[in-house]
């Protein structure tokens, strides 16, 4: 398994700052949210792609997926009665793909809550069918791309629109296209799914349908930082030979994110530790 930061969590330090500490800190990865290094990341020019992964080359990090991608240019949303913006909205997605793949990373995380709610006086059922013929889009392209593009489902209190991975897996199943999945949000799935974490990485991580996980708990700060326990979810990750990224994604940063980007990382790799001994014990 392979430790990365949400590089959100280290704004506002600028991006090469932030690859040296989150590398000095021992993450291997960053999970980059394109907002955070341009206002149009969809407009970033093949020089501006290729010095922003030589940035976190040269700081011995990789860029390993991207995640809040509609966040920047401002205004867009795959739920809009509007067929041009859902349009525009599937063109900054079909770039974020681009851009995903020319950094070098393997997934995208389409999580982008306000982006994807069911506009007021609308029905539920006609904002999830519009969500879904983007995110087919999407897929179409990722698979092309050789990247995997994940729906994240959010807890009820950011959107309306896919809350729980459950609901996640029947778009998927629905769409049949193998660079499309899911992922698993421990904040979110907390707040929203009526399963444990550990008990839905059980369930839909050896069917194929997760794809990604990010760490946090459900009061919004790191792992370990909250009453959530972590040790039964990365037990199951290592129970199902799990081999992709875990990102740390906190929310709440306090004192600040250099703090909590320590922190969390500390914390996961003790609970790695102590079950790969617990492990090699029982042998």
């Amino acid at each position: 398994m392979k430790l990365a930061l949400c590089n959100e969590v280290l704004q506002p330090m600028p991006f090469a700052e932030q690859c040296v500490y989150a590398r000095a800190l021992g993450y291997e990865g960053l999970e980059l949210a394109p907002f955070t290094i341009s206002d149009a990341p969809d407009q970033l020019t093949t020089a501006q792609v290729a010095q922003t992964r030589r940035v976190a080359s040269d700081a011995g990090i990789a860029i390993v997926g991207l995640h809040w991608l509609l966040v920047k240019p401002a205004g867009l949303s795959i739920t809009t009665a509007d067929g041009a913006l859902r349009s525009r909205s599937v063109d900054v997605m079909r770039r974020l793909i681009d851009l995903c793949a020319e950094l070098g990373g393997a997934y995208l995380v389409h999580g982008s809550p306000a982006q994807r709610r069911t506009p007021q006086g609308e029905e539920h059922a006609v904002a999830l069918t519009r969500a879904s013929q983007c995110w087919a889009q999407a897929g179409e392209h990722a698979s092309a791309t050789g990247v995997v593009y994940c729906i994240e489902p959010l807890s009820a209190d950011q959107t309306d629109v896919i809350n729980t991975v459950a609901q996640a897996a029947a778009v998927i199943d629905q769409i049949r296209n193998p660079a499309l999945r899911t992922m698993l949000d421990t904040s979110s799935a907390a707040l929203s799914d009526t399963e444990s974490p550990a008990a839905l990485i059980d369930r839909w991580l050896p069917s194929g349908h997760i794809a990604h996980v990010q760490l946090n708990d459900r009061n919004r700060r790191g792992p370990g930082e909250g009453t959530d326990r972590f040790a039964p979810v990365i037990a199951a990750l290592m129970r199902h030979r799990y081999r992709g990224t875990i990102a740390m994604e906190p929310f709440v940063y306090e004192p600040d994110g250099r703090a909590c980007a320590a922190r969390s990382i500390g914390y996961v790799q003790g609970i790695i530790e102590a079950l790969t001994i617990e492990a090699v014990g029982r042998k």
